[in-house]
């Protein structure tokens, strides 16, 4: 058992199962179709579960998964079976809120996936290799936060979705003068 511990995968699904953003930091899974059959299995054994109010913890081949809702995703960490639930519970809900600050309460898959890059951004705050970062919502939000802004740019406060959507009106604009 190592002293520091360690995070297998981190996962948002919707509603049918299917991916929104994932990032795997073991080789349990060694090619994609694996990690689809692992999405796929978790996803089914938890589906009919009431996690929205709550955390919910489950083993699932030898792994714990920590899984919560909230609208149409569904959110997943998953550890090893000698980690601590406590503390994969702590990186769900931090992770959970800070998606939340985000997205200005507004979590949905319409709205994850028009931010995919700030949802993929909170990830790599919260855990690096496997590694546990952070778990505070307040502190990943700020630090996610700041990376999206562009040092006095007029599209600073925008996200790239947005920005790029802006840029093609303000090309079409042009084209069409």
């Amino acid at each position: 058992m190592e002293l520091c511990p360690l995070i297998k995968n981190i996962l948002i699904l919707d509603s049918e199962g299917k991916r929104i953003a994932v990032k795997y930091y073991s080789d349990d899974w060694p090619t994609n179709a694996a990690k689809e059959a692992f999405e796929k299995s978790v996803f089914t054994k938890t589906q009919k579960t009431n996690a929205r109010t709550e955390a919910e913890i489950t083993m699932f081949d030898d792994y714990i998964v920590v899984y919560k809702f909230i609208q149409d995703l569904h959110f997943f960490v998953t550890g090893g079976e000698n980690e601590n639930e406590i503390i994969l519970a702590a990186v769900l809900q931090g992770f959970f809120d800070a998606v939340g600050l985000l997205l200005r309460g507004t979590v949905d898959k319409k709205e994850a996936l028009e931010n995919l890059d700030i949802i993929l951004l909170c990830i790599d705050e919260i855990v690096d290799g496997g590694i546990i970062l952070e778990t505070d919502a307040n502190v990943i939000a700020g630090k996610v936060a700041s990376h999206s802004m562009d040092a006095g740019a007029p599209l600073s406060e925008q996200t790239i979705t947005q920005a790029l959507a802006t840029a093609r009106e303000h090309l079409t604009r042009s084209l069409l003068k």
